[in-house]
């Protein structure tokens, strides 16, 4: 007998996608997740927004004003990219920190949230630029070491999601979570880069990424969620307070937090409201 995790309303799969640089086709890209219902995280690199002369270029950045009108009431998360998209890893530490603090105090005031992910520009990074980020008040930051496959993450601040959106196996990979009755919790995590969509490959293309948005959304078994919504909920989850004997679950957070209360392979569902503690049979 034991308490394990799962998602909101009881459900054990998580769908997320990560799109990098503030880039002028990531509007197009959240027209097509809004129509699916499918939440995603943005990171921004506020050092470097794009001026009206430079826009024509294919990897263009919209600039300050955009950013704000994107993202002020938006279902996604804004996080942060390194404030120039400089090789942190490499920096002297004050040049590291500033990086990373200068963006997160400009996304926050650009978009009136608390910003508290991010993802590596370049995708590299160090134990040394990892004890930063703690420093700075990230929590996590995604690589881009692919897994292709579900699991849940094991080190925030060294995030592997499944794949690009480019990878070869993304259908095959859809299907697999979308066919799989996990009996712990799964997380599928796409990333890219949305102006890669104009290349108009087979696996880099509008109509692409339409098709991965299409075959992923609406499935009642899957939570779709920001990176931030994820990480909150997990630890919300580790945070409940559970008696010796499993009789009772204290939850302190703010977040309604499900269980599963049982063996490896079954048992009861309960939801844990926030602030309230729970008497289970």
């Amino acid at each position: 007998m034991a308490i394990y995790m799962r998602f909101p309303n009881g459900l054990k799969k998580v769908f997320t996608m990560s799109y990098d640089d503030g880039v002028r086709q990531d509007r197009r890209l959240i027209e097509i997740l809004d129509r699916y219902g499918i939440k995603a995280t943005f990171n921004i690199n506020s050092g470097i927004f794009e001026a009206a002369a430079d826009y024509e270029r294919q990897d263009g950045r919209m600039s300050a004003e955009e950013i704000k009108a994107l993202f002020e009431n938006s279902p996604h998360e804004v996080a942060v990219h390194g404030l120039e998209h400089a090789y942190d890893h490499v920096l002297h530490s004050n040049c590291m920190a500033n990086e990373i603090l200068e963006d997160r105090k400009n996304i926050e005031k650009l978009t009136g949230r608390i910003v508290r992910g991010m993802a590596y520009p370049f995708g590299t990074f160090n134990d040394r630029l990892v004890e930063c980020l703690k420093a700075c008040g990230i929590v996590y930051s995604r690589t881009v070491i692919s897994t292709e496959g579900f699991p849940m993450p094991s080190d925030w601040l060294r995030l592997e999601p499944t794949c690009h959106h480019s990878n070869e196996k993304i259908f095959e990979l859809c299907d697999r979570f979308i066919d799989s009755d996990p009996r712990l919790t799964e997380m599928f995590y796409v990333w890219g880069h949305s102006y890669e969509f104009d290349n108009n490959t087979e696996f880099n293309s509008w109509e692409h990424i339409e098709r991965v948005a299409e075959k992923m959304s609406g499935h009642e078994d899957i939570w779709y969620a920001t990176n931030i919504e994820i990480y909150d909920y997990i630890k919300a989850y580790e945070n409940l307070i559970i008696a010796t004997d499993y009789s009772k679950i204290y939850n302190p957070s703010a977040i309604d937090v499900w269980v599963r209360k049982g063996n490896w392979c079954d048992g009861d569902i309960y939801c844990v409201k926030a602030g309230e503690t729970l008497v289970l049979n």
